[in-house]
């Protein structure tokens, strides 16, 4: 029985345990982003003592938080689809709830983030100066390049990967039943994955340089997007339960081992010293491994204990986008204008947490209560209605459906941001 365990659940059923899983991920990523202020690594803003205890838990963190968030996202994106009356509806949706709160965030609060980083260079210019003038600038400019992304790349990764898998089911390419049932078979959905995300990975390694950026990020986009794509596919074939319930031990087994790796190197080889070819080698490939066998793990864990409904979680789930857009130019701007007080270690980080989390709070609490700013935020332009399932079961894309309003280092990246809306 336990092989088919997964397929009483109907596609396009809403998940309430991937809704905690990506409001507990999104609240582990503040808690992230403020320790990179205090890790040794250098981040946006640092402080003036880092502090190698950190390296550790830090080093354990970084190699799936992101490829978790991708592929909640995935799942997330295919239940708006499926909720939305067509393919196209579901683009324009996707392009007005993502693209508008990246044009706010570039226009709003990059800049602070870019201006705090030169003034730490020396730049003798007001914000408003800045702001007004150099900003707006191409290139090189007091040692940062304009423009950037900075915190909001995952929004531009997101997009990116919901239009490709869209693209995809256009062209009958996302995975269906033929491939689900192929994975199902034995181990496959656990070191199939790896082994091909591995390959692809190494084969970047010392060809392709690990440079952020949608155009230039090949070795992030290799473990990014199947992830994503993961997702996608698990809320239309949700037999793949089977074999997540099935292998979430084996998989946990492999991320302890896989994340032994990373940390030991990172230990080893800490701050910006490079280790040998063969040791980043290994390192790369534990960080793919730990990844994969982690979104399996912590889906189990999902699926079998929080996949339940509470009062809060809509307004948690509704307040994680707005949180994700704000939280990293609050972690900056408070650093920046507090870390030069001469508190203690333990007193810094309860300012930072204390402070983000009321920046977070007041900027979503605001934005939500007024009509126009809620969509510049990421919220449906109105409450979000009523929840309701798809009236299709299949893995394809769905031509007439019930229209259902929903709302939507070393760290090198800086991550992540919404996986789904209300």
């Amino acid at each position: 029985m336990e092989a088919i365990a997964g397929t009483d659940k109907p596609a396009g059923q809403r998940h309430y345990g991937l809704d905690w899983l990506r409001i507990a991920a999104f609240a582990l990523l503040i808690l992230y982003h403020i320790g990179m202020v205090f890790a040794p690594w250098h981040w946006v803003i640092d402080t003036q003592r880092s502090y190698p205890a950190l390296i550790a838990p830090m080093a354990a963190l970084t190699p799936w938080r992101l490829a978790l968030l991708f592929a909640v996202s995935g799942y997330a994106s295919r239940m708006l689809l499926l909720r939305s009356d067509s393919a196209r509806a579901f683009v324009r949706s996707r392009n007005w709830r993502l693209l508008l709160p990246l044009a706010f965030g570039m226009v709003m609060l990059v800049p602070i983030e870019m201006w705090v980083q030169i003034v730490d260079h020396g730049y003798p210019g007001s914000y408003w100066h800045f702001w007004t003038r150099d900003y707006w600038r191409v290139g090189s400019f007091w040692g940062e390049l304009f423009p950037s992304w900075e915190h909001l790349w995952f929004v531009v990764y997101l997009w990116a990967y919901t239009m490709v898998a869209v693209a995809m089911g256009a062209l009958g390419r996302v995975p269906g039943p033929r491939l689900v049932g192929w994975l199902l078979h034995g181990g496959r959905l656990l070191w199939v994955p790896i082994a091909v995300m591995g390959i692809v990975r190494l084969a970047l390694l010392f060809t392709v340089p690990e440079q952020q950026g949608l155009f230039t990020d090949w070795p992030g986009h290799a473990t990014f997007f199947p992830s994503f794509l993961f997702g996608f596919t698990l809320a239309a074939q949700p037999a793949l339960w089977a074999g997540v319930d099935r292998l979430w031990k084996p998989a946990l087994a492999i991320a302890v081992a896989a994340g032994a790796v990373v940390v030991a190197t990172e230990l080893r080889y800490q701050g910006e010293a490079v280790p040998p070819h063969l040791v980043m080698m290994a390192d790369r490939f534990a960080r793919v491994a730990m990844g994969w066998a982690m979104i399996l793990a912590l889906f189990h864990l999902a699926d079998r204990y929080w996949n339940r409904d509470h009062r809060w979680r809509k307004r948690l789930g509704e307040a994680v986008f707005p949180f994700y857009l704000i939280h990293h130019t609050a972690i900056v701007l408070i650093a920046w204008e507090t870390l030069g007080w001469g508190l203690s270690p333990w007193a810094e980080f309860a300012l930072l947490l204390g402070g983000t989390v009321a920046a977070c709070v007041g900027f979503y609490l605001v934005g939500r209560r007024v009509r126009w700013l809620r969509p510049i935020i990421g919220l449906a332009s109105s409450s979000p209605e009523r929840e309701g399932g798809p009236r299709s079961g299949g893995g394809g894309f769905p031509r007439a459906m019930s229209l259902v309003v929903p709302p939507l280092h070393h760290a090198a990246h800086g991550p992540p941001p919404p996986a789904g809306e209300e």
